[in-house]
């Protein structure tokens, strides 16, 4: 199989993943049993991307470097991420809000403590940093002298790089933090009164989540960490609507016969139309 077919096949294994798991964070709001229910998912998709990777060869190291520097960690970030929310969760005491709240907030030193522990990796990451890209995203192939995770040598390495599981891990954290962010603002003791927001939408809402979908699918909200679900939860929120079962809405969106892009054409249309106008005058 050619690296760009597996590229492809990745690609497409990652949007299938993305709407599944939508799917399960819309179905309730049991967290144990979403988080249950999104692993398994996850845990299914990973074993076809092994699959897909495991006996290739690639042909140049700046495409092996992308698959484990940027497509993989997508995967196992999702995993680490529901693992954690599955974990904290099933632990949670049956306590008040203030002890709830100390419970979460515990949690965010820890991922403090991991980002001070890993920081010269960090600071790499977040740089976009190349240059050490050859040895800790290619498999066998890393340096002793670098700090190394202490299960990596139970690692496959036909499936694993030294680095691709750190790059997981600060995905997953980004995401983790905004979970337990939430959760310290739901267990805040004081009632908090609405804030009634001065925008509300007055267009369709079909033509809304065809906006909302296209915007996330280019990664456009918290640079792609983040599920659909929260997205439009908050834009619920934030336009006082209820855009309902916005995964039947999307399928609909999908398989219409004028085209899965209708809104965003009549947006493109009349914003074209008013520069022209206005070029005019």
């Amino acid at each position: 199989m050619v690296t760009k077919t597996i590229f492809k096949r990745t690609s497409k294994l990652l949007e299938d993943l993305d709407l599944k798991i939508n799917e399960v964070n819309a179905d309730g709001n049991n967290l144990i049993k979403i988080s249950e229910k999104a692993l398994l998912i996850i845990d299914e998709s990973i074993r076809k991307l092994k699959l897909l990777v495991s006996n290739h060869h690639f042909d140049h190291i700046a495409e092996e470097v992308l698959f484990f520097k940027k497509l993989k960690p997508q995967f196992i970030a999702k995993f680490i991420y529901y693992s954690a929310v599955l974990d904290i969760e099933s632990h949670k005491p049956a306590a008040g809000n203030k002890a709830l709240k100390k419970y979460y907030e515990a949690e965010q030193e820890k991922l403090k403590s991991f980002y001070v522990e890993h920081s010269e990796f960090y600071s790499y990451y977040k740089r976009e940093a190349t240059y050490l890209d050859h040895k800790i995203f290619v498999r066998n192939s890393y340096d002793l002298k670098m700090k190394l995770s202490s299960g990596f040598y139970n690692y496959d390495p036909s499936f694993t790089t030294s680095h691709d599981h750190m790059i997981a891990r600060f995905i997953s954290n980004e995401q983790f933090d905004q979970y337990l962010k939430m959760q310290i603002e739901n267990s805040n003791d004081n009632f908090t009164t609405k804030v009634f927001s001065p925008l509300s939408w007055s267009g369709s809402k079909v033509g809304l989540i065809e906006l909302i979908y296209a915007l996330y699918q280019m990664r456009c909200f918290n640079g792609g960490n983040i599920e659909l679900s929260e997205v439009i939860k908050f834009t619920e929120k934030s336009l006082d609507c209820d855009l309902g079962n916005f995964h039947k809405t999307i399928f609909e969106i999908r398989n219409r016969k004028q085209g899965p892009t209708k809104f965003l054409q009549l947006v493109s249309d009349n914003l074209n139309q008013y520069f022209m106008n206005s070029d005019a005058e």
